[in-house]
């Protein structure tokens, strides 16, 4: 009995060491060396010693990196929003008006974004919004403006309508997968007890569907604030936010622990950010049942 026991344990770790070494490499051992980096004095493109906070002071107190955090962190939760009020009329269309046997087909039709690279959505991105662009061209032909508006000047804004277009696949299939969920015998007894459609919906089937409408936040949310191409192509380096100025302080300045120190303070926010809404998950997980 022992014997088994024991090659059952040998069997289980063999099975898991294949993995377990790759999140150590490709995971662990990275993430341990920028925290490393950012205690450490960093000079002509090398890290040494003595250890020092004053890395993350200077994050933290300084105006410029201030500014730059704030912004991500505002641009990413206008995407997040933007793209979750976008997503949901599209996953609620599928789970309740498309007949079963053609979920799979609108599912497919919805991922046709992903075949093609990340970056050349973003540069299809900048032609319709460009200067004489898509959209300047369709406006000054119908006579509704009489020079080019150049939607890219104003950063910001193209930056969210890119981000949100790019990561809209990512907020329709968590949610989709929540109303899925929706026992649909919930919603005929509303509408039994004499509630309208709408009364229905708020009352049942969106705190029902919470669950994917949090999960789809956090896979917004997660990435968007450390989206690095976006800013760079579509803002022309003129609105960098958090991943642009990590690469500034890396490769352009060569200060590799102020660049880890960022990072570090990017994660961290994130970190608390997504535990709030995994805590707020649980509590509407635990109110539905």
């Amino acid at each position: 009995m022992a014997q088994s026991q024991s090659s059952e344990a040998k069997t289980g770790y063999m099975l898991v060491a294949p993995p377990l070494l790759y999140a150590v490499l490709l995971l662990a051992a990275p993430l341990a060396t920028v925290l490393i980096y950012s205690v450490l004095t960093g000079e002509n493109g090398a890290v040494s010693l003595p250890m020092t906070t004053e890395n993350f002071t200077t994050v933290w107190t300084g105006r410029v990196y201030q500014a730059i955090m704030a912004r991500s962190l505002y641009v990413s939760m206008l995407v997040t929003l933007t793209t979750v009020l976008l997503a949901y009329p599209i996953a609620y269309f599928v789970s309740f008006h498309v007949r079963p046997e053609r979920k799979a087909l609108w599912l497919f039709l919805i991922t046709i974004p992903f075949w093609t690279s990340y970056i050349i959505r973003v540069a299809l991105w900048r032609t319709i919004l460009g200067y004489n662009g898509i959209i300047d061209s369709t406006l000054i032909g119908l006579g509704v403006t009489s020079e080019p508006l150049n939607i890219l000047s104003y950063g910001v804004v193209s930056i969210i309508i890119t981000l949100a277009h790019a990561y809209a696949p990512f907020a329709v299939l968590p949610i989709f997968v929540s109303l899925e969920k929706v026992d649909r015998a919930l919603l005929e007894a509303g509408q039994d007890l004499g509630e309208s459609r709408w009364t229905t919906f708020l009352r049942v089937t969106l705190p029902l569907s919470m669950p994917g409408v949090i999960a789809a936040v956090l896979i917004v949310f997660i990435p968007t604030v450390g989206d690095y191409v976006t800013p760079e192509l579509i803002g022309g380096g003129k609105v960098p936010m958090i991943a642009n100025m990590i690469e500034i302080e890396m490769l352009k300045k060569r200060d590799q622990a102020m660049g880890s120190a960022i990072a570090v303070t990017a994660m961290s926010i994130v970190a608390i950010v997504s535990i709030l809404f995994v805590l707020l998950n649980k509590r509407f997980i635990g109110g539905t049942k």
